[in-house]
């Protein structure tokens, strides 16, 4: 199957192949639209089924960029970049370096960040190859690790759905059910915590599981479990695809808000959710804060309320969304899209 014909392809404006013999690296950098300004997006670093799994994932994360930024008032486009992982060639600052030469090929089209398996210290390898990085440690307006910011406004969101589902935002006594514990996710169980929520958790590695037990007093279930935990919010935070048509029937929860990028597992994902009662919070609303926080390094502002203002003005617009969603009976998956593509029209 080509690229034009894939069914993830959205009118990609570009999709770059890149390929190291002496590092072993193959990446894929998908520009999805250029309209609002440079495509920003991280870049995963992950072990694909496939050839065919890593060309939609990255084809259908660039397109949520696009929304995702739009919907955060952002001058920035959709990209984003997958790695395909070599067990036999592990990561190393040299194969981080020649996917700064691919990134760096595209003249500022694409500016990259972190993403899942990729660290501060992968992105400072990158900037040795490219200036078209962001999510830096050190340097003139470096935003750092943009997990934190990113859990802050899973956070908040989730604040405003249980307003808008309950009418009170408070978390004291509720209990969430976390899928993933990796950076974003432990910060936002940190977050939880504090607020007094009651944690049930998982993950793949058993010592990040270990961890928020400890720290947060969580309950912990298998990986194949958390999904139907009897929980006032489900918050997935791992890969995407967890609302298959499987899940969502098993779900023991009456709102999804997350960090994961693309939850839905097909395009009638969002209609089983809104027929069981289900509210979902979209995931390219919600999970905003950490392209925010870059948007901040790549804009070379050091405006303490850059960040501030707009992750303010993202929780507004996503509950902006949920209540029209809700007064119209609709998913709030179509309303987002909708606020998205009229950002993305333009005047």
């Amino acid at each position: 199957m080509s690229v034009f014909s894939h069914p993830d392809f959205d009118g990609h404006e570009r999709v770059l192949f890149a390929t190291d013999p002496e590092t072993g690296l193959r990446a894929i950098i998908a520009v999805h639209s250029t309209r609002l300004g440079p495509a920003a997006g991280g870049c995963r670093y992950w072990r694909y089924a496939s050839e065919e799994a890593a060309i939609a994932d990255v084809l259908r994360l660039s397109r949520g960029m696009t929304y995702k930024n739009a919907v955060a008032g952002l001058d920035l486009g959709g990209g984003k970049a997958v790695i395909l992982a070599d067990p036999e060639k592990p990561k190393t600052p040299a194969l981080m370096r020649a996917f700064g030469r691919a990134v760096d090929a595209l003249g500022g089209a694409y500016w990259t960040a972190e993403d899942v398996g990729i660290e501060v210290a992968d992105m400072e390898a990158v900037h040795a190859s490219t200036r078209f990085v962001a999510g830096l440690a050190s340097g003139a307006h470096a935003s750092g690790d943009p997990s934190p910011v990113t859990a802050r406004g899973v956070f908040e969101g989730m604040r405003r759905a249980l307003r808008v589902a309950t009418g009170s935002d408070a978390l004291a006594g509720r209990t969430v059910a976390v899928q993933g514990l990796g950076h974003v996710g432990a910060n936002l169980c940190a977050l939880l915590h504090g607020a007094g929520a009651r944690l049930v958790v998982t993950d793949i590695d058993e010592g990040r599981i270990a961890k928020a037990v400890a720290a947060y007093d969580a309950r912990a279930v298998a990986p194949a479990e958390i999904v139907a935990v009897e929980a006032d919010v489900f918050a997935p935070c791992a890969l995407g695809g967890v609302l298959s048509e499987d899940a969502i029937a098993r779900l023991g929860a009456p709102i999804v808000a997350g960090a994961a990028n693309n939850q839905l597992a097909d395009e009638d994902a969002a209609e089983r959710l809104l027929a069981r009662g289900i509210l979902y919070v979209p995931d390219f609303v919600i999970n905003g804060g950490g392209i925010i926080n870059v948007a901040r390094e790549i804009a070379g502002s050091d405006d303490p309320a850059f960040v501030e203002t707009r992750l303010s003005r993202m929780v507004d617009n996503l509950e902006s969304i949920l209540i029209e969603a809700r007064d119209a009976g609709v998913s709030p998956h179509d309303v987002a899209v909708r606020f998205a593509q009229r950002r993305l029209a333009g005047p």
